[in-house]
């Protein structure tokens, strides 16, 4: 097996990638999928990965490995996609009009765990890189979604995320959570999915500000603003970065499964597990990135949709009763804030 220390490096322009970038990004996605999966699927102690490999028409093709009905995780796909085409579909060419025209590359690594234990968060994470002649970016990020929220876990989760992203900028942190807090929000519902965490795309190596999203009037916006134009940034710099991010992942969420797992629950928390389950369902279905993409570049729908969770219910009209642990959920925790400054956890 062919490892990243012994490809041979180059040196890159900030402008252009590597000749061999899209062989280390796949290389390193692929590796990231195994080491998640084997790592999950120990912690279940019961549920299986069961790998479906696929090919895509136009080019390209990837490997779905879904886990269900395990000890932990009622379902969950932790998928490795790498596809290319003659053009980039309209939801990105949006965003980067410069790309069309030209033939594209895409891979990365998507992935969602729904968790059976309402204690236990919901969480995704993707991670993506692009070329398209001339132009390429890294994109991508990690949210956690919880039913039940403990203020300690959601501190862990952010001051990971936030320590793996210091190591290679010290305003990727403040700004990139700005803009999941932004990114994972129900505009048609007006809260936000769940406690957020990072969150990026269209990072490449022109000089200009961290934050390239639709707001311009928004925080993230007036925080990359703030921070000022940001150079010298190659393409190895913005890949490690990702490697980083990715690399997070078990340490930042694993802690809260297996401290969470054993905590006994009824129908009332499984009830309002599978309601707020629909905000997910919601989201993925109308406003998701990945989603869209993979639907318009003809991708596997299987694979696409494995983010949906398997038992999910609507209510008409539902308001948590006051002073309830699900209203906590609505009055607290949906709430964009910096939890890594939180010294004191609101329901402890």
């Amino acid at each position: 097996m062919i490892t990243t220390a012994s490809i041979p490096q180059t040196t890159p322009s900030p402008s252009l990638p590597p000749v061999d970038a899209k062989e280390k990004v796949s290389q390193f996605m692929k590796q990231l999928q195994d080491t998640i999966c084997q790592d999950l699927q120990r912690l279940d102690g019961a549920g299986k990965f069961q790998e479906d490999a696929w090919e895509r028409p136009e080019g390209g093709g990837g490997r779905s490995r879904v886990i269900q009905d395990g000890r932990i995780f009622e379902q969950g796909g932790v998928n490795f996609s790498e596809v290319w085409g003659s053009h980039l579909p309209p939801s990105i060419l949006v965003q980067r009009p410069e790309a069309a025209g030209h033939p594209f590359y895409a891979t990365g690594v998507s992935m969602v765990l729904h968790p059976r234990n309402p204690y236990i968060p919901t969480v995704h994470l993707n991670y993506r890189y692009f070329e398209a002649g001339p132009v390429w970016w890294f994109g991508g990020g990690i949210d956690l979604t919880p039913y039940y929220p403990f203020a300690e876990d959601v501190i862990h989760f952010h001051n990971t995320l936030k320590q793996a992203c210091e190591n290679h900028h010290p305003e990727y942190y403040p700004t990139f959570k700005r803009w999941c807090d932004e990114y994972f929000y129900l505009k048609h519902r007006q809260e936000t999915r769940g406690v957020g965490g990072i969150f990026f795309d269209y990072q490449d190596g022109q000089s200009g500000e961290l934050y390239r999203g639709s707001d311009e009037s928004g925080p993230a916006a007036a925080h990359s603003a703030k921070v000022g134009a940001i150079e010298g940034r190659t393409w190895d710099d913005l890949f490690q970065f990702v490697q980083s991010c990715g690399q997070a992942f078990l340490p930042a969420y694993l802690p809260i499964a297996e401290q969470r797992q054993s905590i006994e629950y009824g129908d009332r928390q499984r009830n309002f597990q599978m309601y707020r389950r629909g905000r997910y369902v919601e989201f993925n279905l109308v406003y998701d990135r990945g989603t869209i993409f993979g639907l318009q570049t003809n991708g596997r729908t299987e694979s696409i949709l494995m983010s949906l969770p398997p038992l999910v219910r609507w209510e008409y009209g539902y308001k948590p009763e006051p002073n309830t642990p699900e209203a906590e959920l609505y009055e607290t925790f949906l709430k964009p804030q910096d939890w890594v400054n939180r010294l004191v956890p609101v329901n402890e």
